[in-house]
């Protein structure tokens, strides 16, 4: 008589995201050339996310576009972004890694043209959030293709190339963008993406296999729109707070509703026969602390970096190029500390590592909160580097945890839910950071102008955004109009360094957290048996 066995521990070799590739054991032969196909795809989406931090001034001043219309700029593409990339990540698995990474790239290009165009700052949000769903379907498949073609022994390191790549992509961007805004419209800097994808694409066709399970279960529709609305819910609230109050009951109603979507979204997830992952991966304390640490940092480096870039370029007057170039420390110390992650790991464990990532990070946004109007650049760049050494030791950790824990057949819903925290973090990051700076700059620049006795339309233009105070202060000119810029300046660098300050203690309570969370020797969690293994239990137990 056969026993009936669900689950149990087991060691089958397609057992878990850690394990060896049933399709290439020892790996792919030609691993090494898709792992560069892998990280150029990574880096187009990548380089978008902030790519356009440098143009936000140009974008202020071009399109007429205040604060709340730049954070969902940024955030219309994150936001997409983040809502499709389980199930962009499920579909993956379902019906081909390969066939998603072209698809998904094929749609990015096709956003970023229109981006490039756009006439007005609507429309640039709307393909903002064509280039969103097209890299969804992107970053999901490239973890899940290098985790099957690599083997174990060298899937660490192949991560934490991957990880450097996105780390250092964070701030190429802006680098790319100021010198594409020094010799180009600013459409330029939308329009890069589609050599960068066409070679991506030539790459992908040429090189990578597809790595898909066998087998097609259907999609979780309910699951996919309770994610997404619940996040564009809660988002929308934040951004729109400063406006509405935050407080108001706008604000706290669309609040309950999406935190009330999530909430029906875990009880679905977790009664639903195809569910869009298997939430009870988080009942690991090894994933579950991987995935906050990575959320918690592109909260802090996404949401510094949008009050950051404004102020180098509106408050210290540098041009969008030497702006971008200002930020390269970020990108030098986390290139250098990435590579060197997975063996700091094997000596100090993961848990040391990424408790002292996170702290880093907060202490570099803690130095960068005190900057003033008139502070050096020196002072800056160390601030700067400092978080870009605390990514470095993060991410290819975390994000190797994160692989190694979920079941193999489920490696690109457990990348998109690795890059889904990436995006969440990133697009909270923007929301709350840019709102809570909006929020002091408009009150810190009333009662500056109040004082001075400013007219009511100049107060209600120069409040909506540091650019559009800057340009008022220029066409009234004189002293008069010196006042009210270097009013907005002080103002801004007051809402910058309160966002920094809550940045800066998000990371170092992070810090804490992972310490106290993360096991010494995480072990990846396992799936169910396979039908052999099914078996062998049933055997025993009729024995």
């Amino acid at each position: 008589m056969r026993a009936k066995v669900t689950s149990a521990p087991s060691t089958h070799p397609q057992a878990t995201g850690g394990a060896a590739s049933s399709q290439w054991p020892d790996g792919h032969p030609r691993r090494k050339q898709i792992l560069l196909v892998l990280c150029l795809s990574l880096l187009a989406g990548v380089i978008d996310n902030t790519v356009l931090n440098t143009a936000l001034p140009t974008l202020a001043r071009v399109l007429h576009a205040g604060t709340s219309s730049l954070q969902w700029i940024v955030d219309a593409y994150t936001l997409c972004f983040a809502a499709l990339l389980i199930p962009a990540g499920a579909l993956g698995d379902r019906y081909g890694r390969r066939l998603s990474l072209i698809g998904g790239l094929s749609v990015f290009a096709l956003g970023s043209l229109a981006a490039a165009l756009a006439p007005s700052a609507g429309v640039l949000i709307a393909d903002r959030v064509l280039m969103g769903f097209g890299a969804a379907f992107v970053m999901p498949a490239t973890l899940s293709i290098l985790n099957a073609v690599f083997p174990p022994r060298e899937r660490a390191q192949a991560i934490a190339a991957w990880s450097a790549v996105a780390g250092v992509g964070v701030i190429i961007g802006p680098t790319l963008g100021g010198l594409l805004l020094a010799h180009f419209w600013w459409g330029s800097v939308f329009l890069v993406n589609v050599p960068i994808v066409a070679v991506a694409l030539a790459g992908v066709l040429w090189v990578v296999p597809e790595t898909a399970e066998p087998g097609r279960r259907p999609l979780d529709a309910v699951g996919t729109v309770l994610v997404g609305g619940a996040l564009v819910a809660i988002v929308d609230a934040i951004i729109e707070a400063p406006t509405r109050g935050w407080t108001g009951l706008e604000t706290l109603a669309e609040t309950a509703m999406g935190l009330a979507a999530l909430a029906i979204f875990v009880g679905w997830e977790l009664r639903v026969e195809h569910p869009l992952i298997d939430l009870r991966v988080f009942s690991s304390r090894a994933f579950s602390a991987a995935s906050g640490s990575i959320t918690v940092t592109f909260f802090a480096l996404f949401g510094s970096l949008f009050v950051f870039t404004q102020y180098l370029q509106l408050v210290h007057g540098y041009s969008p190029l030497s702006a971008g170039v200002r930020a390269l420390p970020f990108a030098f110390a986390t290139g250098a500390l990435s590579p060197l992650s997975p063996a700091l790991a094997k000596r100090l464990g993961n848990r040391a590592l990424v408790s002292a990532g996170l702290a880093l990070m907060g202490l570099g946004l803690l130095d960068l909160s005190t900057a003033g109007v008139d502070t050096g650049y020196p002072a800056l760049a160390l601030a700067v580097a400092i978080m870009g050494a605390g990514m470095g030791l993060v991410m290819a950790p975390a994000s190797s945890t994160i692989m190694t824990t979920v079941p193999a057949h489920q490696a690109s819903a457990g990348s998109a839910v690795n890059d889904t925290i990436r995006e969440v973090g990133g697009t909270l990051g923007v929301a709350i950071v840019g709102s809570i700076a909006a929020a002091v700059y408009r009150s810190r620049l009333s009662s500056k102008l109040a004082a001075h006795h400013a007219p009511g339309f100049v107060v209600h233009i120069a409040t909506g955004s540091i650019a559009a105070a800057d340009a008022v202060g220029k066409s009234i000119g004189g002293a008069r109009g010196g006042e009210i810029v270097q009013a907005a300046h002080e103002a801004f660098t007051s809402a910058m360094a309160l966002g920094m300050r809550v940045a800066g203690g998000i990371a170092v309570a992070g810090a804490v957290a992972a310490f106290a969370v993360i096991p010494r020797s995480p072990r990846p969690r396992v799936a169910s048996l396979a039908p052999a293994d099914v078996e062998l239990v049933a055997t025993g137990s009729a024995a």
